[in-house]
């Protein structure tokens, strides 16, 4: 094999040789290993090379001369790539709205300007998720199903001889202690009060009410009794909170307490 055909590997991958040097140089290619090496790295250059057409080459020659030139036709390769990678980019999209509507998912729109591709995230309806059923039967008395959340540690308690049901939170502030309180099972009428015991043996009313014929959380009037109240004692202070009924003469009988805070 003569010199000459070392010398085809870059017309080869360029494509520039006839159909008849071609077919000899491919035999040539298929026992010489330094020309396959050296066609190999010339794969990557021509891949470049064959973006550039007969106008661009013709273009580049003349910035040579021209420097201005050179800058209008940087700019000009830049666009052009620019609108390649804008079109590269329509067509994922176009992907993405396909794949969104068999599965539901959401999908981006492509929004072009000037200087370059923006990505524009879009709202989609999608259905709503329902959680694994509770283990836990729903008490329609528990103020944790669909009631109002509250700050503070929870306390639960059911009086046995009244029947009277209360849940409270106790919320630690600057000032003292936040009460809130929830009542259920409270005939009426009657007053009552909210009286708060501390350490040291002293004890604080906090809130009064009056309680309407139907009570609150019975069978005539179903909606419980739900009110704050707030007291200076700490929380370390409290040691237990007592929902009073006070009769006509001031006499004061527990309907519920909440101990051993």
């Amino acid at each position: 094999m003569s010199r000459a055909d070392h010398l085809d590997v870059a017309a080869y991958a360029l494509g520039v040789l006839d159909q008849a040097d071609t077919e000899r140089f491919e035999e040539h290619l298929a026992t010489c290993w330094a020309c396959a090496a050296e066609l190999e790295t010339m794969v990557p250059v021509v891949g470049l090379l064959s973006g550039i057409d007969g106008e661009t080459m013709s273009a580049l020659e003349q910035t040579h001369t021209d420097p201005a030139l050179l800058d209008r036709t940087l700019m000009a390769v830049r666009l052009d790539r620019r609108r390649d990678r804008f079109r590269q980019l329509l067509a994922t999209a176009a992907a993405v709205v396909v794949f969104g509507g068999l599965t539901g998912v959401g999908f981006a729109s492509i929004a072009g300007t000037d200087d370059g591709p923006q990505v524009v995230a879009e709202s989609t309806l999608t259905a709503p998720v329902t959680g694994p059923p509770s283990s836990k039967p729903s008490d329609p008395d528990d103020p944790g199903d669909g009631g109002t959340e509250h700050e503070g540690e929870q306390h639960n308690q059911v009086d046995p001889t009244t029947g009277v049901k209360t849940t409270m939170w106790l919320a630690k502030k600057e000032y003292g202690t936040q009460i809130d309180v929830y009542l259920t099972r409270l005939p009426g009428p009657r007053t009552c009060r909210l009286v708060v015991f501390r350490k040291n043996h002293t004890t604080e009313v906090v809130s009064t009410w009056a309680v309407p014929n139907g009570g609150y959380g019975t069978n005539v009037n179903q909606l419980p009794l739900e009110l704050s109240a707030s007291t200076s004692a700490g929380r370390d202070d409290i040691t237990k909170i007592q929902v009073q009924s006070v009769d006509v003469k001031g006499v004061a009988s527990p309907l519920v307490t909440l101990a051993g805070l």
